[in-house]
């Protein structure tokens, strides 16, 4: 069967370079992995070699289907949308991990889906684009710091692996690439209203420039109490790349209603 040819539609840019496949796969050493989106199996053949991994892969794309069923029959394969998966019935019970070369296009989405699945999920890694690795790893107070960071920093341990340069794909992207690799952390829930968290993180920065008094206006203006507290104040005249996950908890609290 010939290569697969990428479709622009779907975001794909196969990986060529086996080293880099290999350090991907690398990134998790054993246990139940879901790969999202294989393509031709460059990474799956590396994945496939660790005896100690449990390989199922997700492939939305017919012509990689037909592909992979050729060449990897030992692999067990789904074809579907992992955004549309119904991971409770491919996983009944227990962990499982997450790995792949995701397309740039649904790397976001891809990313929340995880945090749905966050205490089944131990471990999440892979290749996507370097703006949006360097969104998820930034640290309060730098530019790139957003919405990614706070929400998966709450509950994750966040690595910037290495870089990868446009060369290693077909086609190249028009774009560096990176990996990176999430580690549940130990912290179990929020100590706060978790909803009400992750609403207040998205809004606050919808306007991330402007003073978190603008953009949570609504928020104080339904809480419980309308006694003038000295600390929301304080957070009130900050802009929202300023606060750590710590301190939108506190927030939080704060602006409960």
């Amino acid at each position: 069967m010939q290569a697969v040819r990428a479709k622009k539609s779907l975001g794909q840019h196969f990986l060529k370079d086996l080293g880099v496949a290999q350090r991907i796969a690398d990134t998790i050493q054993s246990g139940r992995v879901l790969e999202i989106g294989p393509g031709m199996g460059v990474l799956t053949q590396f994945l496939l070699r660790n005896n100690a991994i449990d390989l199922t892969a997700i492939e939305l794309d017919r012509d990689s289907v037909a592909y992979l069923r050729e060449w990897y029959p030992e692999l067990k394969l789904i074809e579907g949308d992992f955004l549309k998966l119904d991971l409770d019935r491919l996983f009944p019970e227990g962990d499982f991990s997450v790995i792949g070369n995701y397309p740039y296009n649904i790397s976001s989405q891809i990313f929340f889906r995880v945090l749905d699945y966050r205490d089944r999920i131990p471990v999440c890694s892979g290749m996507i684009q370097k703006e949006v690795a360097e969104r998820i790893a930034s640290k309060p107070g730098k530019k790139a710091y957003g919405i990614l960071s706070v929400l998966l920093q709450a509950y994750y341990d966040i690595e910037y692996l290495f870089t990868v340069d446009e060369y290693v794909f077909a086609p190249p992207p028009k774009v560096k690439s990176a990996v990176i690799r999430l580690t549940r952390n130990k912290r179990r829930q929020l100590d706060c209203d978790e909803n009400l968290f992750r609403t207040i993180v998205k809004t606050a920065f919808n306007q991330r420039r402007k003073q978190m008094r603008n953009s949570l206006r609504t928020f104080v203006e339904n809480r419980n109490t309308k006694v003038e507290n000295e600390r929301l104040t304080h957070f009130l005249t900050q802009r929202p790349e300023q606060l750590s996950v710590d301190e939108f908890v506190e927030l939080t609290n704060l602006l409960q209603p």
